[in-house]
């Protein structure tokens, strides 16, 4: 195997190739929850719950807090009226939940097995292996594990991130016979991954406006992160090549919240010319109408 290309500078590994928390670096920005605006709030929760294993944690008449261990990943707020989105808008393309080991992994995919959820695909991405799925309102959501960050190959500041056959009986093997019991704490939403009119707005808003580094170019796609992580936003016009402001109000993606330093939130707050929001909290929205939540913590 030809050596790993040493990783750019900011970039933490650890040489001994194992997992834990020496091995990733000291992100200063991760992702907040996702809210999504649904027709049907009972079914869609259920799948949630049932399906990709998150915990209902808060539950009234129009909204649904799902999670893990007490932290809420995923938000769905109901609208019964709202539009149905049509997936060559621009919007979600999927909800990424990050378990924190392949262990956990393992279990999951067993349990989509057991239950037989519909998985629509399954990837070896080099820097993590992942299985995917589709919410009863064409919501993307990705179940995904992180390799060691050792293992992960950059080049001239670009991340290898191949879309893979996933060896599934190598990752069953894992489970070591325990069942599934849902999201286990130091689960989170890893990345989201968004559909978009075009990629050159998408970068000037996403890498200029926010300051998140290109970690990765695919045809169509653009990947984004801070800190050295593989990427936290992706961009793709892969079936919304073209696509204009999104007319709400309408199903799919409402918000999504990135949570960073005070010092990194006041840059973008500089940048995007925009006054503060409440608690610490900026809100902007991309060139499609996606609304991003800024939160200084």
């Amino acid at each position: 195997m030809a050596p790993r290309d040493p990783a750019p500078a900011g970039r933490s590994v650890n040489p001994t190739g194992v997992a834990g928390a020496s091995d990733v670096p000291a992100f200063h920005l991760s992702m907040g929850r996702v809210a999504l605006t649904v027709n049907d709030l009972d079914r869609v929760a259920a799948f949630y719950e049932q399906a990709v294993g998150l915990h209902l944690l808060r539950k009234d008449g129009t909204t649904v807090e799902l999670g893990a261990g007490g932290d809420v990943l995923l938000e769905l707020r109901g609208d019964a009226s709202a539009r149905r989105r049509s997936p060559r808008e621009a919007g979600l393309f999927h909800t990424a939940f990050l378990l924190p080991s392949r262990v956990s992994l393992a279990r999951w995919t067993h349990h989509a097995a057991r239950t037989r959820t519909p998985v629509v695909g399954a990837s070896d991405h080099g820097v993590s292996e992942a299985l995917y799925l589709s919410d009863p309102e064409g919501n993307g959501v990705e179940i995904y594990a992180d390799r060691p960050a050792s293992a992960w190959k950059w080049h001239d500041g670009m991340v290898d991130m191949p879309s893979d056959r996933l060896d599934i009986e190598a990752l069953l093997a894992q489970a070591n016979g325990v069942k599934w019991d849902g999201f286990p704490v130091g689960s989170k939403v890893g990345h989201v991954h968004l559909q978009v009119g075009a990629l050159a707005p998408a970068e000037a808003f996403y890498a200029g406006a926010l300051g998140l580094d290109v970690t990765c170019r695919y045809p169509g796609g653009t990947f984004y992160a801070a800190d050295g992580y593989h990427h936290h936003i992706a961009t793709n016009i892969w079936n919304s090549r073209g696509a204009g402001i999104r007319d709400y109000p309408s199903t799919g993606l409402a918000e999504i919240e990135l949570r960073l330093d005070a010092s990194r939130a006041a840059a973008i707050r500089a940048r995007a010319e925009a006054p503060e929001g409440t608690a610490g909290q900026l809100l902007l929205t991309d060139p499609w109408g996606t609304s991003v939540a800024v939160i200084a913590r």
